[in-house]
């Protein structure tokens, strides 16, 4: 429900966010995309929560207010780390394809991709992940009830909060999709039209299957009332779910992706997100070059040519490992690194069509959600959450305020097309019954002697060039500040050019480039959505920043 004037109810919780942070000392540091959910960890913090159970707060928390990058019909991966007994982990709670899912599903009687029917409706929506994270997240690792963890958010979705402009594009971007689902329709625009920046968005469903996740724990969402709605409606809406879905789902525990960069040790994404593996290849290939040496488009050919090896060997051999078999030691080796550069000229780029493969249209899409969160112990959390598409599905649950996911499309439906980023695979990503679909997602830990790190963006294909990017900014030894500011360009292997961001590149740069033999072309748009926070391990120092690009907030405490 919308409402075009401003609750005073709303104000309250401005007032009560901001009187939070009047005598506290600075002991931590937040980033995160929305404002509200910034301040719904600080609010944790404050009650005596630890840095846990602020991210069960601000995950809930941009699920209400940023309905677009993520939700509880949706799912996302959470870096921890226990500064007291050195301990990380990766929480997985990515979406599943349900056990009724098939190969061929989105094929028509020829063997041609049916348009949309992977990204729009029912159909493409995966057995959500995230309400069932939440609830590992606060009873594992948290240190106050997961209800009082989820206040900040039940608030938010049944007193309103104002929507913003990025809101209302990100709406514009899938009206139609949007329009064709009574549910979604009646919650997130007004009378069939785009809200006005300003308008109030009250989730009272929303707000109610909260409060039974607050209450029940994960049997409040994957069995019961909610669970009954969800399997109904997607049932009649020709999807595939059943009960056994959601009774089965469970979160996996895996061992994150880690490796050295010079003298900076990386903690990022393991399977089956290819975010880790294909960072950490790329800068492998990169940490034989002197980068800080390079004249600006010569380090740009490289950093391109590095992503050009580690994307074509992610669309070649990665998939869920629970599914199949990743060479992940040979993808993470120094020598097999080595070898990659054999074919690397510094006067010449290679041509995408000589590694494998045929060029393919690009779509661009903006979607998904990053925080980062670090406490002055070293304490902290990287979280990527997704409902991939804007808005996901576009599908909303009637009597439940839960947007379905679209991440069906992050599965090769058939091998050699393109997915909604553009990006291909083969075999290893098909799909099949109850597997983890790829991601590109890459919350990540960075630490050298003097900082510790946390960032991560979101952005579809185009994320593990940006925290690449950023990381050789970490290296250069810049801050957070410069990390999220950074110019942004980006090389998947497929298509085989070079896309920037709008303004990203000089005319010079661009002429350089091609006479190296990169195509290029200029995103519209300035993209991305960086958050990052950071710790100077000898001054104890917090420092926090969010990407200039989107609306968040960074604030240290």
């Amino acid at each position: 429900m919308l409402k075009h004037f401003f609750h005073t109810t709303f104000f309250s919780v401005l007032l009560y966010s901001c009187v939070l942070s009047h005598g506290l000392a600075q002991n931590a540091a937040i980033a995160s995309a929305h404002p509200l959910a910034t301040q719904a960890g600080f609010e944790i913090l404050a009650k005596g929560g630890n840095v846990f159970d602020a991210a069960v707060a601000v995950s809930a928390a941009l699920a209400v207010v940023e309905p677009a990058g993520s939700g509880l019909g949706g799912g996302g991966f959470w870096m921890l780390h226990r500064a007291e007994d050195n301990f990380t982990v990766m929480i997985d709670g990515r979406e599943k394809a349900p056990l009724a899912a098939s190969k061929n599903m989105y094929l028509d009687e020829n063997g041609q991709l049916v348009p949309g029917l992977s990204r729009d409706g029912a159909l493409a929506a995966g057995i959500p992940g995230l309400p069932a994270a939440l609830v590992h997240l606060s009873e594992k690792y948290g240190q106050i009830p997961l209800a009082e963890a989820l206040q900040p958010a039940i608030r938010y979705a049944r007193e309103g909060f104002r929507i913003g402009r990025r809101h209302q594009k990100l709406l514009a971007f899938r009206l139609a999709a949007i329009r064709k689902n009574k549910a979604a329709a009646a919650v997130l625009l007004d009378a069939g039209k785009l809200p006005e920046p300003g308008s109030v968005l009250i989730q009272q469903d929303l707000a109610q299957t909260l409060m039974r996740l607050a209450t029940q724990g994960k049997a409040g969402f994957y069995q019961g009332d909610v669970a009954d709605k969800m399997l109904a409606a997607v049932r009649q809406a020709g999807g595939i779910w059943r009960q056994q879905d959601l009774s089965q789902y469970q979160v996996v525990e895996r061992q994150p992706v880690v490796g050295k960069y010079k003298n900076i040790h990386i903690t990022s994404a393991s399977l089956p997100s290819s975010g880790g593996l294909v960072l950490m290849e790329m800068l492998n290939i990169l940490s034989a070059y002197p980068l800080d040496e390079m004249d600006k488009a010569t380090r740009m050919h490289v950093i391109v040519e590095a992503m050009r090896r580690a994307y074509h060997d992610r669309a070649l051999f990665m998939g869920d490992s629970d599914f199949v078999e990743v060479p992940v030691q040979r993808l993470l080796s120094p020598d097999y690194a080595a070898g990659l550069r054999q074919s690397l000229r510094l006067d010449r780029a290679l041509p995408s069509q000589f590694l494998v493969g045929n060029d393919v249209e690009d779509k661009q899409g903006r979607n998904t959600t990053h925080f980062s969160i670090i406490d002055k112990a070293g304490n902290r959390v990287a979280a990527t959450l997704s409902i991939n598409f804007p808005f996901g599905a576009a599908f909303m649950v009637p009597g439940t305020g839960v947007l379905l996911n679209d991440e069906m499309d992050d599965f090769v439906s058939k091998v050699g097309s393109k997915n909604g980023y553009g990006l291909v695979g083969g075999h290893a990503n098909a799909i099949a019954p109850g597997k983890r679909m790829l991601s590109s997602m890459t919350p990540t830990f960075l630490q050298d002697e003097q900082r510790i790190a946390v960032l991560g963006t979101p952005g579809g294909s185009r994320i593990i060039s940006m925290v690449l990017l950023a990381v050789l900014d970490f290296a250069s030894g810049r801050g957070a500040d410069s990390w999220v500011n950074v110019s942004r360009f980006h090389h998947q292997y497929i298509p085989d050019r070079i896309q920037y961001e709008k303004g990203g590149l000089t005319e010079e740069e661009q002429a350089a480039l091609s006479r190296l033999g990169h195509r290029l072309k200029e995103v519209r748009y300035r993209y991305g959505n960086m958050q990052a926070v950071q710790l100077n391990r000898q001054t104890g120092q917090l420092t926090a920043a969010s990407d200039p690009r989107g609306e968040g907030m960074a604030w240290v405490r």
